[in-house]
């Protein structure tokens, strides 16, 4: 395999992979919901009561409400590590820095983001 193959390949499985891995989530995620589905329609056709609580469990928004800072701050977190990758990557250049703060930009924005909406979502709490 020469190099102009290998230098094909290796974008190619990145996508691959996070396809791959977004495929699985959402296949877990619609399986679980499948099921729970087939066991409300199951208790239905035989008759039994499903109670008003579990509906309501079921349809009701059950987030956390430390939720979104949670998620902020790994995001945070992960465009810090990718910051870090690039300035302990030996490059006289910094190519390498500018490069990784270029792909860290995106996590931190997502991370900002989140604890815009944890701060903003409830002012009288804070």
């Amino acid at each position: 395999m020469n190099e102009s193959t290998l230098a094909l390949l290796v974008p190619f499985g990145f996508f691959l992979l996070v396809g791959l891995s977004l495929w699985m989530l959402l296949s877990y995620f619609a399986k679980k919901n499948g099921e729970i589905q087939q066991t409300l329609r199951l208790a239905l056709e035989k008759g039994a009561d499903v109670p008003a609580e579990l509906m309501e469990s079921l349809s009701a928004n059950n987030s956390h409400p430390q939720k979104d800072l949670r998620r902020g701050i790994v995001w945070t977190a992960v465009a810090v590590g990718l910051g870090l990758v690039g300035l302990f990557t030996p490059d006289p250049s910094n190519h390498a820095l500018m490069g990784t703060l270029a792909a860290a930009a995106i996590p931190f924005a997502i991370g900002i983001a989140y604890f815009a909406m944890h701060y903003l979502a409830k002012p009288q709490a804070h």
